[in-house]
């Protein structure tokens, strides 16, 4: 993928999962039904190229999961060390999945960002993207 200075992007590989779980925990802000090692490996077997890591100097600071159905543009766990916030991570994380998205013929992405986590609002405005109050994430879990 790409490089910035000492940050390096590339797409999570299979042995990858079990350090992105614990990063999440650490980095991510809350986890979901589906941070789990079955959850995440479905996804990279599924679309490898969806789940980007950060890295720098061999450590892992942040990931976005860039999901494309073939219609929409989705954007997952933008989540950047907390060490490592406000140095370019989470933007260059973002121009990544961007440029994946219009690679594949996407034209609109979407994000899926906590109400509560009013530290990562202003990252997204900055990034240029803005909540749609029209709009309501409707949500069935199904297992239990």
């Amino acid at each position: 993928m790409a490089a910035m200075d000492d940050l390096s992007l590339r797409a999570a590989t299979p042995t990858d999962l079990d350090a992105v779980l614990a990063f999440w925990k650490v980095a991510a802000e809350g986890t979901s039904i589906s941070d789990d090692g079955d959850g995440v490996a479905r996804l990279v077997e599924r679309d490898p190229d969806a789940l980007i890591l950060a890295e720098r100097e061999g450590a892992l600071v942040g990931t976005v999961i860039a999901g494309f159905d073939g219609w929409r543009c989705h954007l997952y766990r933008l989540a950047v060390h907390p060490d490592q916030r406000r140095r370019g991570v989470g933007g260059a994380l973002l121009a990544a999945a961007e440029e994946r998205f219009v690679a594949l013929g996407g034209r609109r992405a979407d994000a899926m960002v906590l109400d509560r986590n009013t530290s990562a609002h202003h990252a997204w405005r900055a990034a240029g993207y803005e909540a749609e109050p029209q709009w309501s994430r409707w949500v069935k879990h199904l297992t239990g």
